[in-house]
């Protein structure tokens, strides 16, 4: 690993390592993918890594290619103590709102770990009900914090591989190539075509009557 890399992983994990030495053992990053597009779910990803982890590469999501992003999974997903999805579909968020699905997200996800982290770090969420753990919310803390960077590399690639799947039903949507975002191709498809069960419709009242 080159030592550029080895820095900017450093400066990653100074906050958690703060924590580590303060005796506290099991932080759980926790991040959303998907809370901008007019179709799919919103995917919110928490995972506890372990304390030495230095995964070469992890980042902000957005930062990286869909390849590589694709390798870090499989590479955070191998070396996590647990990891979790809290996958809420377009119907609930139409229903609820996007902030408060991804909240509920954030619930989901932190249920479904098999241990249980003693303090959370999480992306620019306030608010949220995490069943008695402390958090700290960290703006853009994707691209400033390792654990809250390795969920986002977790909600984006499940949240990719869905509507990958859904572009299989509705291929006329073009939806594994956009993911469901407002690109100027999906708008006009949506204008020609009307939406499917997979758009919300909080999200589309400017592109269809």
């Amino acid at each position: 690993m080159k030592e550029k890399e080895i820095e900017r992983l450093s400066i990653l994990k100074q906050e958690e390592n703060k924590l580590y030495d303060n005796n506290i053992k099991y932080i759980c990053g926790i991040d959303e993918a998907g809370r901008g597009p007019l179709a799919g779910p919103v995917v919110v990803g928490a995972v506890i890594m372990p304390q030495q982890s230095f995964i070469e590469g992890i980042n902000d999501s957005k930062k990286v290619s869909e390849k590589k992003r694709e390798r870090l999974y499989e590479l955070i997903t191998e070396e996590a103590i647990s990891y979790s999805v809290g996958i809420v579909d377009q119907k609930t968020i139409d229903e609820i709102n996007i902030l408060n699905a991804t909240k509920l997200g954030v619930k989901l996800a932190l249920q479904g770990l098999k241990q249980k982290p003693d303090i959370i770090m999480i992306d620019a969420l306030n608010n949220i009900d995490t069943m008695g753990i402390p958090y700290i919310s960290i703006i853009k803390g994707d691209s400033k914090n390792y654990s809250i960077a390795a969920a986002s590399i977790i909600a984006k690639v499940t949240r990719d591989r869905i509507m990958r799947q859904w572009d299989e039903i509705y291929p006329i949507y073009g939806f594994s190539k956009h993911k469901g975002y407002g690109t100027a191709e999906h708008i006009r498809i949506l204008k020609e075509n009307g939406p499917c069960i997979l758009h919300r419709k909080s999200f589309i009242k400017n592109f269809v009557d």
